[in-house]
């Protein structure tokens, strides 16, 4: 069973790796866009994305959700986690608030 400071590291890498997943509309990746909520490990290292969309409806979900799977298959390989699922949810509602600075600037979005 993984301490939990080894389950805090992986998350992180978890989360870096999901910085490579571009949001194909935007073009700005899905964690500064603020739309990974959290990242569930269990004892088996397990991870459940736990995300959300820019709206509902959004026809790149499937594509979305294929990338970010996708992008942790190197960690999977490593041993690093087990098998990953994405739990998209809509609460709480995703709005421009949950961007990072950086995706602020890059879309020209003002507070």
């Amino acid at each position: 069973m993984p301490t939990e400071q080894e389950m805090k590291e992986t998350k992180e890498r978890v989360m870096g790796e999901l910085e490579n997943v571009m949001d194909p509309e935007l073009g700005i990746d899905i964690v500064n866009l603020g739309l990974i909520y959290d990242i569930h490990l269990d004892d088996d290292l397990n991870a459940e994305v736990e995300m959300t969309l820019t709206a509902m409806g959004c026809p790149l979900a499937g594509t979305i959700v294929s990338d970010v799977k996708n992008s942790l298959t190197d960690l999977q390989e490593l041993g690093e986690i087990g098998e990953v699922d994405v739990n998209i949810v809509w609460s709480p509602a995703w709005s421009k608030d949950k961007m990072s600075r950086y995706a602020k600037i890059a879309l020209g979005v003002t507070d």
